[in-house]
């Protein structure tokens, strides 16, 4: 693991201009991890605070969209929990199979 100082960024609008705003911090990064955004920085030609806050925000990112993405599931899971299987197909669009009639 290596330290380093990174300044992350947020945007702020204001009504002449989005302007950075920065905060200094210190990180505990594994070193294959650091090494990957000192590569990622070399190869966009951005400083090695930039590639990390920028994957950091790529990775917030995806995460809210887990997040939500499990949410809806959870929420569809308990809208549907008391339907049948013939009724959830029925919902689908798709016509059950009907079933052969064992009276004869």
């Amino acid at each position: 693991m290596i330290k380093f100082d990174v300044k992350l960024y947020q945007m702020r609008k204001s009504a002449r201009s989005a302007r950075p705003l920065k905060r200094r911090t210190t990180l505990t990064l594994p070193v294959d991890a650091l090494e990957r955004a000192e590569r990622l920085a070399i190869a966009t030609g951005v400083n090695l605070s930039s590639a990390v806050a920028q994957a950091l925000e790529e990775g917030l990112r995806s995460h809210s969209a887990v997040e939500r993405s499990e949410q809806v599931l959870r929420n569809y899971r308990k809208a549907f929990l008391g339907f049948t299987e013939d009724e959830l197909l029925i919902l689908d669009g798709v016509a059950p199979e009907s079933k052969p009639d064992r009276r004869a």
